[in-house]
C-alpha cells in the first residue's frame, strides 16, 4: 500500500510501538512521534547490579496472563522475548488493623491462571518492538501540539521539539497512542473535537497515573524461606498492595503500590516515603526486611506526559474503558490506541497491544482505496 502522506502515530509507548511495527511490516510509511526522550511510555524497567550480572525491575507494569491475554503472548513469542512465571508459592498476608499482627492465609494454587513477567523487564518487549521499526521513523523529544483538518480534508500536524524548533507536515491519518486525558489536554484540534468525544476522553482515568511504585531489593528472599509468597493486602499502609518482584535468576525484591494520595506523597518526599515503606516491610516480614540493598521509586503522578490534574485523585473503582466514539469531521481521520481504549483489557498490557492492532486495522481500512 502506497500513501501520499505518512500515517502519524503520536506516542511511542507499547501501543504506539506496536502500531508502527505493524504498519512497517505492511510497507506503510509512518512517523512515530514521542514527547519523551525514550520509547516505552509507562513501560519503564531499571537494571541494577546483582553480583556478576544486571537484573531488571519494572517501575511500570509488570505482568500478563497468557491463558487469557493471547495478543501480548503472541508478540512476545514472535519477537523471542523471554518470560518467566511470577512467583506465587506460599501464604499471603492480610493487614487489617494497625498494631495487630497480619493475618496469614493459604490460597489454592492454580498454575494455569498464573501471571508471567518478562526476563528483562517489560522494557525488553518495547525495545524488541522498537528494533522492528526503521530508526528514522521514531522521533523522540517531539511533542505534537496541534492537529488541523482543512476544507480539502488534508491533515496537518504541528509538532515542537525540546530545542524549541517547530515543524508542520501533512499526515495521511493519525493514530493517537496516548492516554485520552493527555490527548484532550495537550493537543489542540481544528476543528474542535465534538463535545461528547472530549467528555469521553476526560472521563477516562489514565491507568497508573495516580500511582507510585516502590521496589526494595534484598540479598536473599527471606519471605520465601518463611513460606510466604510475598503478596500482601494492607489496609494500614503506606503500601496497600505488595508482591514478590524478584528477577528470574537472583535479584530478590518486593514491590508495592503506595496507597497515599499524590499530594500527600509530594508533601512527605521520597526519603520519608522510603523510610515508611521499610518500616511496613519490617512490621510484616520481620527484622530481615531492614537489610535493604537498593530502593527504587517511581511516582507517575509527577510525569506531565502521563498524568493531568484529574489523575491525582485516587481511583475509587476500576475504570470503564472503551474505544472513544469519533463523530463529525474527524471520523475516519483519527484512531485511538492505548490501554484506556480497550474494552476488555483496559489497564493491562494486553489492552495496549490489542488497541494498537485495532487502530491499525481502522487506518488501513480507511486508506484501502488509495
Amino acid at each position: 500500500m502506497v500513501l501520499k502522506h505518512p500515517i502519524v502515530i503520536v506516542g511511542a509507548g507499547l501501543s504506539g510501538l506496536r502500531a508502527a511495527s505493524l504498519l512497517t511490516k505492511e510497507g506503510i510509511d509512518c512517523r512515530l512521534l514521542e514527547a519523551r526522550d525514550r520509547v516505552g511510555g509507562r513501560v519503564l524497567s531499571t537494571s541494577i547490579s546483582n553480583q556478576s550480572e544486571r537484573v531488571a525491575f519494572d517501575l511500570g507494569p509488570s505482568w500478563f496472563w497468557p491463558k487469557y491475554e493471547k495478543s501480548i503472548d503472541h508478540v512476545a513469542q514472535e519477537l523471542n522475548v523471554e518470560t518467566f512465571d511470577q512467583y506465587a508459592k506460599g501464604d499471603v498476608l492480610l493487614e487489617r488493623v494497625r498494631n495487630e499482627p497480619p493475618q496469614r492465609l493459604m490460597l489454592p494454587e492454580n498454575p494455569d491462571l498464573g501471571a508471567k513477567r518478562f526476563s528483562g523487564g517489560v522494557q525488553s518487549l518495547t525495545d524488541a518492538l522498537a528494533e522492528t521499526i526503521p530508526p528514522n521513523v521514531i522521533e523522540l523529544n517531539t511533542r505534537v501540539t496541534a492537529i488541523r483538518l482543512d476544507e480539502a480534508e488534508e491533515i496537518t500536524i504541528e509538532a515542537e521539539s525540546d530545542d524549541g524548533s517547530r515543524e508542520e507536515f501533512i499526515a495521511g491519518g493519525v493514530i493517537l497512542a496516548l492516554p485520552p486525558r493527555i490527548v484532550a489536554s495537550h493537543i489542540e484540534f481544528t476543528p474542535s473535537l465534538s463535545p461528547s468525544l472530549i467528555t469521553e476522553l476526560v472521563e477516562k482515568p489514565t491507568w497508573m497515573a495516580g500511582q507510585a511504585k516502590v521496589i526494595v531489593t534484598y540479598e536473599e528472599p527471606f519471605w520465601r524461606k518463611a513460606g510466604l509468597s510475598g503478596f500482601v493486602s494492607s489496609m494500614v499502609g503506606p503500601l496497600q498492595e505488595i508482591h514478590d518482584a524478584s528477577a528470574e535468576t537472583g535479584g530478590y525484591a518486593l514491590f508495592g503500590f503506595l496507597g497515599l494520595p499524590a499530594e500527600m506523597r509530594q508533601n512527605l518526599g521520597k526519603d520519608q516515603l522510603k523510610e515508611l515503606t521499610i518500616g511496613q516491610l519490617v512490621r510484616l516480614f520481620g527484622p530481615e526486611a531492614e537489610n535493604v540493598k537498593d530502593i527504587l521509586y517511581k511516582d507517575w503522578a509527577e510525569e506531565s506526559e502521563t498524568a493531568v490534574e484529574e489523575d491525582l485523585l485516587p481511583l475509587r473503582s476500576f475504570p470503564e474503558y472503551d474505544n472513544p466514539h469519533i463523530t463529525g469531521v474527524w471520523e475516519d481521520k483519527i484512531a485511538f490506541a492505548g490501554t484506556e481504549t480497550s474494552t476488555q483489557y483496559g489497564g493491562h498490557l494486553e489492552g495496549a497491544i490489542q488497541s494498537a492492532e485495532r487502530a491499525v486495522l481502522e487506518i488501513m481500512g480507511l486508506h484501502k482505496s488509495l
